[in-house]
């Protein structure tokens, strides 16, 4: 059933669909844009197409409308993305150098994710807290609350999407983790929905990791957070079995580097709007530019660091996936990984602040002599 012929032969057609549009845009030069290269937040030497969602998207609508082989399927998904439009429009205008605007990406975020919940009448019936649980039995409670975390979790994805391979990567232990727990609670629908998805995010992969010849971009990023985030609130909702906490968990790596963002902002007073180069991914890759590799070889640092990132990215996916339907194992899991989220982080801010320190102290020497 979740593995039909059709299903596979759909998701081929789309990973190549997506790979052709990928390679497509590098060829024909489209959306690249030289002033991300001098953004704070940059970690890629050369001008680079942020289209690549465009590729994505397009694929996964392409399958749907002409390969898919489930009609009732097929004419849910056309749905749940014409209601992601606003989201994805908004992020391809700011890509193609439109002054869109992190507040009102978000706006668009939440236009989407309200008529997520008018087309399909489902939101996050429960968040596996008793008290809080109370409250979310309460539609007027729990719509507006879950719009605005789902709009929050579409945003976290843009925040991640610096290194090569490292959004794309993520986005695609998302899906499979989802698929895994599809397959068990025997949502099919939603396998097949999240199947069209990580085909078409795979062909991007391919040349997106790891020389990064074209990018997810705003629009990409955004529009993947916001149908992956929104299937896990499909999935929640029509699955009793799966705890809350282990979509948190699946969920961990752009939610943690999210809440990370606003800790640091408020601490030190910044404007949360303003993109900055102290997430989790550019301090390690400034670390192996630092401390192994050496300054001017980021195009080795930059995939380099992604790939040790990942690993720590599945670790809880893997962790929600074992006790999807665990919730005080996964409170628990939650809890360690949080901990190690931050406590790893603050070890190695101290840690490149020291280096920094070293090495002032020598260039005061030098100066002495």
């Amino acid at each position: 059933m979740f593995l039909a012929s059709g299903f596979l032969t759909n998701s081929v057609y789309v990973f190549g669909a997506s790979l052709a549009l990928s390679v497509l845009l590098i060829f024909a030069r489209l959306g690249r844009g030289a002033s991300d290269l001098i953004a704070v937040q940059a970690s890629h030497t050369r001008p680079t197409s942020r289209l690549g969602g465009v590729a994505v998207f397009l694929a996964v609508f392409a399958g749907t409308w002409f390969w898919f082989s489930s009609p009732s399927v097929s004419s849910s998904y056309q749905l749940f993305l014409l209601v992601s439009a606003p989201l994805f429009v908004a992020g391809v205008a700011e890509d193609l150098g439109y002054p869109i605007g992190v507040r009102l990406r978000l706006l668009a975020a939440v236009v989407s994710g309200a008529a997520f919940v008018a087309a399909f009448g489902q939101w996050l019936p429960r968040l596996d807290i008793p008290i809080v649980d109370l409250g979310m039995a309460m539609p007027i409670i729990a719509i507006p609350f879950t719009v605005l975390a789902c709009a929050g979790v579409a945003h976290a994805f843009n925040l991640i999407d610096g290194l090569n391979g490292l959004s794309s990567f993520v986005s695609m232990g998302i899906c499979f983790s989802l698929m895994v727990i599809c397959a068990q609670v025997g949502l099919s629908a939603h396998f097949q929905a999240l199947g069209l998805l990580l085909a078409a995010l795979s062909g991007f992969f391919v040349v997106n990791f790891p020389f990064g010849r074209v990018f997810l971009g705003d629009g990409g990023a955004y529009v993947i957070g916001h149908i992956l985030v929104w299937t896990s609130v499909s999935i929640v909702w029509n699955s009793q079995q799966v705890s809350a906490f282990a979509i948190l968990l699946i969920f961990f790596w752009p939610i943690a580097d999210t809440l990370l963002a606003i800790w640091r902002r408020t601490v030190r007073g910044a404007d949360m709007t303003r993109p900055d180069r102290l997430h989790f991914h550019q301090l390690v890759m400034r670390g192996l530019e630092i401390s192994i590799i050496g300054r001017g070889r980021r195009h080795i640092a930059n995939p380099l660091a992604a790939a040790m990132v990942v690993p720590m990215a599945l670790a809880p996916m893997f962790a929600g996936v074992l006790f999807y339907d665990d919730v005080t194992a996964t409170v628990w899991l939650s809890i360690v990984a949080f901990s190690c989220f931050f406590l790893t982080y603050i070890a190695g801010m101290r840690w490149s602040q020291r280096g920094r320190g070293r090495g002032r102290g020598r260039g005061r020497g030098r100066g002495e002599e």
